[in-house]
């Protein structure tokens, strides 16, 4: 089609293509025929024009971006956009520790401990300071005053005033730091500096609750992440007047930082007590960097849909996240696809009525009792009145692989050794992208692809997988164990592999009774847990029906072993056993609460010379990061 060089092109926005196109207008017109631009000086104002309808180009394709939550990338515009569909983002939250604390004397009746009381941690070396939120009163129990289950938060309580003055048309009441926990904040309005009677007021949640007799704030991130207070017109929420002074206390932290300090100590005397001793319930945690930009994306059009109420598994899950910040992965499933027993764990049985949370926290560590009280508490004001929200902890099934590949030697310049660790660099990049999370699946072909891609040289692999669960036994009396693997294991016929102990095996242990030899527990094929130990190479069995294994399951049931000492595993001191199974499928499929990770340290990298594409004979190697295993039977 013939090009018509009366009109310009406005359809392109590159340079090179804009500058191009008004070329071709010029050259169309009478007074610019064979017109030479490139030798001219016509050439560096055709660049400048290109250059002026690229930018104009550019600014309005970023305007246009900005207009949407899911193209936006500045923080300003996703907020903003947050904010039409109600949502606020989490701000920086700071890490909080539940203590007793004890007043040791008998002179003091009671005692009154203030917001604002300062305990000191370390954490790596570093000291951080924690205080008391609020004001607790006790009284002496005989010969202490114990302050019970008392949250003390990480960072200093700071205080901003602020006086109302309507004629400043630009006033804000703004939270100046971007560290601040909004979590924490009060907001009191005193009636005036020469009236000290103050209000307490909440910030409203639901506006449909709010009249105008409601004392009630709202909150709003701004510019540079900082958070604004504000507060209602008298239609709307109480309407403040001039001269009414605003007080502000909150938190401000030093984030994650703080997350697990254990020890803490008196700053000094609490109520003219000098002997005070700090009891912990649960370690500091929760500290956490205010919501990120993807975050906010991905919350914000949920929590609109969820209309400030619990229904759905997803709406749980968006609701989990607001409430819980530290959240990296959290799964929800209902009673009907399975149940918690604090004495079972998670089974398949259905308990209708409930619903089941579960956290995997950025910290890496469960929920604390506290939080999962908390959490559920918080929980209260968003479900329906039939569910009850459970927290349960993430259940962790660990992968050991035995990778055993063949390489072509003549096509590589890297050593047996290089090979090996390029082979484990894939594998750990795999546990570290694909693994971890709730409802990610091993597949076992993608990670045989990935091993035959880590270098150029390798020619195939095969790579078996072996599962490994632990189980915290109690070492003061005889108890039962279940332990869930959830998938299918091996058992081609029963009675398989019996004289070499099934596919079960453990880490060692001391039983009750018997404190020289070290035990160990395997399958006799046929669904029998046995406890045996080693005696001149051989298995001593003194238990023959230990308890059961389901292999369509992958249920493991120990039956009332009393357990006093746990050897180390893995050549480290453990307070814990270690079972592993060969599954039936080397796809691995997590169900409910349960997460997999790969076991790098029990991992095994494999690598010998493929002869037949080389035509020698050239021996191979082992890599593996520990070759001390407590089992004697190995993996």
């Amino acid at each position: 089609m013939a090009i018509n060089t009366k009109r310009l092109n406005v359809t392109e926005f590159d340079f090179d293509e804009v500058k191009d196109n008004l070329k071709v207008f010029l050259s169309g017109q009478t007074e610019f025929t064979d017109y030479d631009f490139e030798g001219s000086g016509m050439n560096a104002l055709l660049d400048v024009l290109a250059y002026n309808t690229h930018y104009l180009g550019f600014n309005a394709n970023m305007l246009a971006n900005e207009m949407f939550l899911d193209s936006a990338s500045l923080r300003s515009s996703v907020v903003s956009h947050a904010k039409t569909l109600g949502y606020i983002p989490n701000s920086a939250r700071a890490a909080v520790a539940t203590v007793n604390i004890i007043l040791n004397t008998t002179s003091v009746t009671s005692a009154t401990m203030p917001a604002g009381t300062i305990f000191n941690s370390s954490v790596n070396g570093t000291d951080y300071q924690f205080v008391t939120a609020d004001s607790v009163t006790s009284s002496n129990t005989g010969s202490s005053i114990p302050f019970l289950s008392v949250n003390i938060y990480e960072g200093t309580f700071v205080t901003t005033r602020y006086s109302v003055d309507s004629t400043d048309a630009d006033q804000r009441f703004l939270i100046p730091n971007r560290r601040a926990d909004t979590s924490t904040l009060k907001v009191v309005v005193q009636n005036s500096s020469s009236d000290s009677t103050s209000t307490t007021f909440t910030q409203a949640t639901d506006i449909t609750q709010v009249t105008a007799a409601s004392d009630v704030y709202f909150l709003q991130e701004v510019e540079n992440g900082k958070f604004e207070v504000y507060f209602g017109d008298g239609v709307i929420g109480t309407a403040l007047s001039d001269g009414n002074i605003i007080i502000l206390t909150y938190a401000v932290s030093n984030t994650t930082a703080a997350n697990g300090a254990s020890i803490f100590k008196s700053n000094a005397g609490i109520a003219s007590v000098s002997d005070v001793s700090v009891e912990v319930v649960d370690v500091a945690n929760g500290g956490s960097e205010p919501e990120t930009i993807t975050s906010i994306k991905y919350n914000a059009p949920l929590d609109y849909a969820s209309q400030g109420r619990c229904v759905t598994t997803e709406d749980y899950k968006v609701y989990a996240k607001k409430l819980y910040a530290n959240a990296q992965s959290i799964q929800v499933f209902g009673g009907e696809n399975g149940s918690f027993d604090s004495s079972l764990g998670v089974v398949s049985a259905a308990e209708y009525g409930k619903v089941f949370i579960s956290i995997v926290t950025t910290t890496g560590l469960n929920l604390t009792a506290s939080e999962k009280k908390q959490l559920v508490a918080d929980f209260a004001k968003y479900t329906v009145a039939s569910i009850t929200p459970v927290i349960v902890d993430p259940d962790t099934t660990f992968l050991i692989l035995n990778v055993s590949f063949k390489y072509n030697s003549n096509r590589t310049s890297l050593d047996l050794s290089q090979l090996e660790s390029e082979v484990v660099s894939a594998i750990t990049s795999y546990d570290t992208n694909n693994l971890g999370e709730f409802e990610k699946l091993f597949r076992h072909s993608q990670v045989t692809r990935l091993i035959d891609d880590a270098q150029d040289s390798i020619l195939s692999n095969t790579t078996n997988v072996t599962l490994g669960k632990f189980f915290t036994p109690t070492t003061t009396a005889a108890t039962s164990y279940y332990i869930y693997f959830n998938n299918a294991l091996y058992n081609p016929h029963s009675g398989h592999n019996a004289s070499a102990g099934g596919i079960l095996s453990s880490t060692g242990f001391f039983i009750s009774g018997d404190t020289t030899n070290e035990h160990y527990l395997d399958d006799n094929g046929a669904g029998i847990v046995r406890l045996y130990y080693i005696q001149s190479g051989e298995r001593v069995y003194v238990d023959t029906t230990a308890g059961t294994i389901n292999y369509a399951t992958g249920a493991v049931f120990i039956e009332s072993l009393y357990i006093t000492t746990i050897s180390d595993v893995d050549g480290v001191a453990s307070t814990q056993v270690r079972l592993t199974v060969i599954p039936n499928s080397k796809d691995i499929v997590p169900v409910r609460n349960q997460i997999l990770e790969l076991d790098l340290t029990n991992s095994t990298v494999t690598g010998q010379v493929d002869t037949v594409a080389v035509g020698d004979g050239s021996a191979g190697g082992t890599y593996t990061t520990n070759t001390s295993h407590s089992t004697p039977s190995g993996y």
